[in-house]
């Protein structure tokens, strides 16, 4: 499905959501952490001065320290305590100087220190403890960190449900150059509405497209027929001036046989202009199918070897168009004996008849992209107007059959028609 495809382009448009709320976020939780660590510093210093004065005052006047304070010697400070307070002596003219200094490291966490030097060697010492502060800065750390999850629990489904309209557009313009593709060119995707965004504009550029080449189609469909219909009459001129002239006459044969090329060049085109307009229908009816491909091939005159199953043999029936099977096998038989090598064999099991020659096989031109008009695809394949399987192709659309073309694992070109092909999957 669609929907559970992590490429899909509304994944994507939520993993970027997503990834801005993110770095939203820890920004904003940067700035929060490090505002409220800073004011809970400040909080801890003031405090610890506040009864560091009320320390000093006490001493001054009972010359003795509170029982909460410590008094100690510079030798028993902790050595930032007592860098800063010497730092604090040694500026002249600032009298008694109070020093502080947090501890965040190991083993005395979260300890606001403060000193004051009250006689030679004498330092009254306070310690205020930061485990407050700190707890309440994780706990707003771990908030932070469950407001962006809540938050991306709620960005990441809106953002995947609001990409829908975007998906359902593209989606109905990847169906519709599809259709184009397959030879749909009045298929277009239209207007989007109110819309004018970039994805109106590829619609709309699409859309163009499909028009452009509908006519450029159209075109050339009608110069093939209107040549070929004004190839006609000449032609048949042609024939009917080369039936006068004398049988013993060498040249004769040569331009009855080059006469008999071009008015199936001729027939061929017409038969292409038909099946490309579109008017041809099928006239299904039940017919012998392994009879029929084997009176077909006889006709050909040709060296073919039929084969067919002890159904087809039997003369099991088939429902199909007797005429335009035929013409299939013929341009197939032809095609193998013109471009391949002998032997040709042709195989009928139930209703589907395979035509296999032991050549240089199919081009991969060929295979990859299908039969092409006046290409034959490879030079070692012989001369030819590449019309012969793109007649078959056209004629095996209108029975609604598949015309396949593959190279035998043997060597050769093997070419497959299938009278009943399977259904589509759903999947397709």
């Amino acid at each position: 499905m669609d929907f559970l495809n992590p490429r899909a382009l509304r994944w994507k448009i939520a993993a970027l959501a997503a990834a801005a709320c993110c770095a939203v976020a820890a920004v904003i939780g940067f700035l929060v952490h490090d505002a409220t660590r800073e004011r809970g510093l400040r909080v801890g210093n003031d405090r610890a001065l506040t009864r560091l004065i009320a320390a000093e005052r006490e001493f001054d006047r009972t010359g003795r320290a509170p029982a909460d304070i410590d008094v100690r010697t510079r030798a028993e400070l902790p050595e930032p305590l007592a860098r800063d307070l010497a730092d604090l002596d040694e500026q002249p003219g600032t009298g008694r100087g109070y020093a502080t200094w947090y501890d965040a490291d190991p083993p005395n966490w979260y300890w606001m220190w403060g000193a004051v030097a009250v006689g030679d060697d004498r330092i009254l010492v306070v310690r205020d403890d930061m485990s407050t502060e700190v707890r309440s800065l994780q706990l707003l750390d771990r908030s932070i960190v469950k407001s962006v999850l809540a938050a991306l629990l709620f960005v990441v489904p809106v953002a995947a449900l609001a990409t829908e309209p975007i998906n359902r557009r593209l989606r109905h313009g990847a169906r519709t150059a599809r259709r184009i593709a397959d030879g749909d060119l009045d298929a277009r995707i239209g207007p989007a509405g109110r819309s004018r965004d970039e994805i109106t504009e590829m619609s709309a550029a699409v859309d163009d497209m499909a028009d452009a080449l509908q006519r450029k189609l159209e075109n050339e469909r009608r110069f093939t027929a209107d040549v070929a219909h004004e190839l006609r009459t000449p032609l048949m001129g042609l024939v009917t001036a080369a039936g006068l002239l004398p049988e013993t006459d060498e040249a004769t044969g040569l331009v009855r046989d080059r006469l008999r090329a071009l008015n199936a060049l001729v027939e061929d085109l017409l038969e292409i202009s038909r099946l490309d307009a579109g008017v041809e229908r099928a006239r299904l009816d039940p017919v012998p199918l392994g009879e029929l491909v084997a009176d077909v091939v006889r006709r050909t005159g040709t060296d073919t070897h039929v084969t067919a199953t002890d159904a087809e043999a039997d003369g099991e029936m088939v429902e199909t168009d007797p005429r335009r099977v035929e013409r299939i096998v013929v341009n197939l038989v032809t095609n193998a004996h013109r471009h391949g090598a002998a032997p040709v064999e042709v195989t009928v099991t139930g209703a589907r008849i395979a035509v296999r020659d032991h050549g240089p096989g199919f081009p991969p031109d060929l295979l990859a992209r299908g039969p092409q008009r006046f290409r034959t695809g490879a030079s070692e394949r012989g001369r030819g107007h590449g019309l012969g399987l793109t007649v078959a192709q056209g004629q095996a659309e209108v029975l609604g059959a598949r015309l396949t073309f593959a190279n035998a694992p043997g060597g050769g070109a093997l070419a497959t028609l299938d009278l009943a092909p399977p259904p589509p999957s759903p999947a397709a």
